[in-house]
C-alpha cells in the first residue's frame, strides 16, 4: 500500500500513523483542521483529487465526551456529517476510507466483550455522533471501520498523562472509578494494526484494542506501579465522580476478527503501557 492521507494528523493516533508510515517507507501526508476542514465538502473533494491517496485514515474527531452533551450539533458536524464528505470524495478517487470509531457506540450493558456485529446502542451524544460517522463511512465503496477504546499516545492529553501529572504534582491519593471496564490502547500499537489491516485488504468493521482488559482503577494502579510512585489509589463507583455524559459500564471489545486477519492479537495492554512510559520518560 502506498499513498496515505491522515486527517486529524495533530492528534495522538494521527501522529502515530505518520510515524509508522515513515518507518515503513510509505508515502504519507497529514492534515489537521488548519489545512483541511473536513466539514467543508468542496475542500475535501479538492484535497482528495489533488493527493489521490490509496487510503485515507480519518482520525479527526470531536473527542471531548462531556462537551458533546451540550455541543452535539458541532460534534455531529465533525464526527458524523463530515465523514459523509470524506466517503463521497474517496469514491471519486478510488480511495479506501478508514474511519476510526469507538467503544462508545455500545451501551455497555453486555456481560461479555462486544463483537463487531453486536447492535450499537449509544448512551451519550459522543456515541451517537460517532455511530453516525460509522453509518456514513459504510456508504463508501471501499471502507474499513476500526473501533478502538481508551486511547492514549505520544503528544496529547490522555489518562496516563493525567495520572502522571497528579503524581508529579505531589498527590498522595488518587480516587479512580472501578466500575467501568475496557481495554487501554496505545496509539502506536493501533497505528501498526491499522496499516497491517490495510496491507491484508481488510474491509468492514474491525475492533482494534490492546489485549486484555481492566477498569480505570486497575489502569491507574498499573501506571503508578510502572512509575514506581508512592501514591495510594482508591477505587470509587461512577456515582462518586459525576460527569455530564454517561459512560458504558462495559467497554471491552472482542478482537477475534483482528486476530484472524493479522494472524496475531495486538500486544497486552500492560506491555503497551510500559513502552509508552519508556518513550515519554523525562527523567
Amino acid at each position: 500500500m502506498t499513498g496515505l492521507l491522515v486527517t486529524g494528523s495533530d492528534g495522538q493516533l494521527g501522529r502515530a500513523l505518520l510515524v509508522e508510515a515513515a518507518a515503513r517507507g510509505l508515502s504519507a501526508e497529514g492534515h489537521d483542521v488548519d489545512t483541511l476542514d473536513i466539514r467543508d465538502p468542496e475542500a475535501v473533494r479538492q484535497m482528495l483529487n489533488w493527493i489521490r491517496p490509496a487510503a485515507l485514515v480519518n482520525t479527526a474527531a470531536f473527542t471531548a465526551v462531556d462537551a458533546c452533551e451540550s455541543q452535539e450539533d458541532e460534534a455531529m458536524a465533525i464526527n458524523g456529517t463530515a465523514v459523509g464528505h470524506l466517503a463521497a470524495a474517496c469514491d471519486l478517487t478510488g480511495t479506501v476510507l478508514v474511519q476510526i470509531s469507538t467503544d462508545y457506540v455500545f451501551s455497555g450493558d453486555a456481560d461479555r466483550p462486544y463483537r463487531e456485529d453486536d447492535p450499537p446502542a449509544p448512551i451519550s451524544a459522543y456515541g451517537r455522533t460517532k455511530l453516525r460517522g460509522e453509518e456514513l463511512a459504510a456508504g463508501a465503496k471501499e471502507h474499513l471501520i476500526v473501533r478502538t477504546a481508551w486511547l492514549y499516545g505520544i503528544g496529547g492529553r490522555n489518562f496516563v498523562e493525567a495520572i502522571r501529572r497528579q503524581i508529579e504534582g505531589g498527590a498522595e491519593r488518587l480516587r479512580v472509578v472501578d466500575d467501568q471496564r475496557g481495554s487501554p490502547t496505545f496509539a502506536g500499537d493501533l497505528a501498526t494494526a491499522i496499516l497491517d489491516l490495510l496491507d491484508v485488504g481488510a474491509r468492514g468493521i474491525v475492533h482494534g484494542v490492546n489485549a486484555g482488559s481492566t477498569t480505570w482503577y486497575g489502569f491507574a494502579r498499573e501506571i503508578v506501579r510502572q512509575l514506581r510512585a508512592e501514591v495510594d489509589v482508591e477505587p470509587v463507583p461512577t456515582g462518586d465522580v459525576p460527569r455530564p455524559a454517561r459512560r458504558p459500564r462495559n467497554s471491552v471489545l472482542e478482537t477475534r476478527r483482528l486476530t484472524t486477519l493479522l494472524g496475531r492479537p495486538m500486544p497486552e495492554w500492560p506491555d503497551a503501557l510500559a513502552r509508552y512510559l519508556e518513550a515519554t520518560c523525562t527523567s
